[in-house]
């Protein structure tokens, strides 16, 4: 084993490039090419694909895009350059004197000495046509190429964007990241729309389960994270989870991210919902500032008018019954197309784990969801029953006390007041981005009837 100042010495001894003869063409991102300041001929070297091709008579003109940028590069070469194989979509690397540009249109271009094409494109058999826009449901039959549009290439940038921005936030706060498991014995939503896990029938193993017990994909990572806000007051997780919901509909994904949080010492739902409330603004805003361009197109062309404000809050205390989708749309239209926290809901409609309001004759519980414009449901949260004899209660109503005896463990040594929220990302992506189909926000969509790749 290294010891640490071991491990340091030998990280900067190390050394697999060794020492060139000659001063290599820089390499550039097309990104951090159309970003430079001083473009005074510095020889360079940039990959990517051909977004165009342009050819006069005594220069060719391309655009090169890598997908650090929703904007290319253009290239200038020699109209003695073969321009058959420099087609659409096709790969290529291209070294040259990065110049000022006397386009308007761009600051910078690459004046281009070497073109090598690395792979052939064949345009006409390429199923998106360049200069064309092609509707999202169309991209959808192409899962392995769809990445390749401006339009995808956005998403996925803010994506992206949106992951760093929402870890820098739990960071930034104090919060300890936990990597919850994937598989469990545990139905955290009690609803029963889980995907069992199993051996494949080539795996030999004895009559009884692999696991000795049934297990599952996750539904959520709670559970988990209240076993860590024992040792930790601020703990959050983020990865995929999963639900066999039978549902083709624009709002479900049998496979989707979800960011969760826990927070320990937590007595009201005031505190929870500031939390909630600073997630989303502090993601938003980083988004907004760091994929502006994309953002733009998103709205320009899938969502024309969607605007994204810094939201004030409202806040509604009801009771009644359950809330639907057209409800919760209904709920933010009423109040001004903001996002509305709605509070206290029956707790025979809630999961055992919910604290009990103790307020006959309504009898809530301290639960909190945020709905916002145009997906409905964003966050759920609330806190959690930290009250050993209550908790006992609802598991024994429920027939679960022996399945969850290691939850009961949880307030018999050393429990604390605590709560916790999750928020579904790909609705988080739709919400900014105005994005109607859940199913364009994620690489690879998984639904029912549908797993491509």
């Amino acid at each position: 084993m290294f010891g640490a100042r071991c491990l340091l010495r030998a990280l900067r001894s190390c050394s697999s490039a060794p020492c060139p003869r000659h001063k290599p063409s820089a390499k550039l991102s097309v990104r951090d090419a159309l970003g430079a300041q001083n473009a005074s001929g510095e020889r360079v070297k940039v990959q990517g694909w051909i977004r165009s091709v342009r050819s006069q008579k005594e220069v060719l003109f391309l655009h090169v895009s890598d997908g650090s940028s929703l904007e290319s590069l253009q290239v200038v070469a020699d109209s003695s350059f073969d321009s058959r194989e420099l087609a659409f979509g096709s790969s290529v690397e291209v070294q040259g004197q990065l110049v000022k540009s006397l386009s308007k249109r761009q600051n910078v271009e690459l004046k281009a000495e070497k073109i090598e094409v690395v792979g052939n494109c064949d345009a006409k058999a390429f199923p998106f046509k360049y200069k064309e826009r092609h509707p999202l449901e169309y991209l959808r039959q192409y899962p392995h190429l769809r990445c390749r549009t401006n339009v995808q290439g956005s998403i996925l940038r803010v994506r992206s964007e949106a992951t760093a921005a929402i870890h820098s936030f739990f960071k930034d706060s104090g919060f300890v990241h936990i990597h919850t498991p994937v598989i469990t014995s545990n139905d955290c939503e009690g609803a029963g729309e889980l995907f069992q896990v199993k051996p494949s029938s080539k795996v030999k193993v004895p009559e009884e389960n692999f696991f000795n017990v049934p297990v599952f994909l996750t539904v959520s990572g709670q559970l988990h994270l209240e076993v860590m806000s024992g040792a930790f007051t601020q703990v959050f997780t983020f990865g995929p989870t999963f639900r066999a919901e039978n549902s083709q509909s624009r709002r479900h994904l049998a496979e989707f991210y979800m960011v969760e949080a826990e927070i320990s010492f937590l007595e009201s739902l005031q505190d929870l919902m500031q939390v909630m409330e600073g997630l989303f603004k502090t993601t938003t805003m980083t988004v907004l500032s760091n994929c502006p361009e994309d953002v733009e197109l998103c709205h320009k062309f899938i969502a024309p008018g969607q605007k994204i404000r810094t939201y004030a809050k409202k806040q509604l205390s009801n009771w009644g019954a359950d809330l639907h989708t057209e409800h919760e749309k209904y709920l933010v239209k009423h109040c001004g197309d903001i996002p509305v926290f709605v509070i206290n809901y029956p707790l025979a409609l809630k999961p055992f784990y919910m604290r009990d309001n103790e307020d006959s004759p309504q009898h809530t519980v301290a639960a909190v969801d945020l709905l916002v414009p145009g997906v409905g449901e964003l966050f759920g949260g609330s806190l959690r029953e930290e009250r050993y004899h209550f908790l006992e209660q609802r598991l024994a109503r429920s027939g679960l006390t022996e399945a969850y005896q290691w939850y009961l463990d949880l307030r018999r040594f050393g429990s604390v007041p605590h709560g916790g929220f999750g928020m579904g990302f790909e609705r988080y992506l739709q919400c900014i981005l105005g994005i109607d189909n859940i199913k364009d926000v994620i690489p690879f969509p998984r639904f029912t009837h549908s797993c491509l790749l």
